[in-house]
C-alpha cells in the first residue's frame, strides 16, 4: 500500500508540474537543470510534449540533434546530453 500511495504522489507531482510547463509558469530548462525527485523517472519526451509550442515532431527533431532516445529518463541523461538539451532550449 505504501508502494501504491507513492506512486500515486509521484503522478501528482508530475501532473502538477507539466501543467505549470503548460502555463509558462515553469521553464523546462528549469526542470533539466535541477530536476525535482519526481520527474527522475519521467521520459523527457513527455516534458518535452507539456512544453507550449513543442509537438511530437519538434520534440522528437529535437532529441534526435540532441542524440538522446526517445525512450530517456530525466535522470538518466548523460552530463552531454544534459547540455545539449540545455543548451538548444535556451537554458
Amino acid at each position: 500500500m505504501d508502494a501504491l500511495r507513492r506512486a500515486n504522489d509521484i503522478r501528482s507531482e508530475r501532473a502538477r508540474l507539466k501543467e505549470r510547463l503548460r502555463t509558462g509558469e515553469l521553464a523546462i530548462a528549469e526542470v533539466l537543470m535541477d530536476p525535482p525527485s519526481a520527474v527522475h523517472t519521467a521520459k523527457v519526451l513527455d516534458l518535452l510534449l507539456a512544453v507550449p509550442k513543442y509537438g511530437r515532431v519538434k520534440a522528437n527533431r529535437l532529441l534526435e540533434r540532441c542524440r538522446v532516445s526517445p525512450a530517456k529518463t530525466v535522470n538518466g541523461l548523460t552530463p552531454r546530453q544534459r547540455k545539449e538539451l540545455l543548451d538548444m532550449l535556451g537554458g
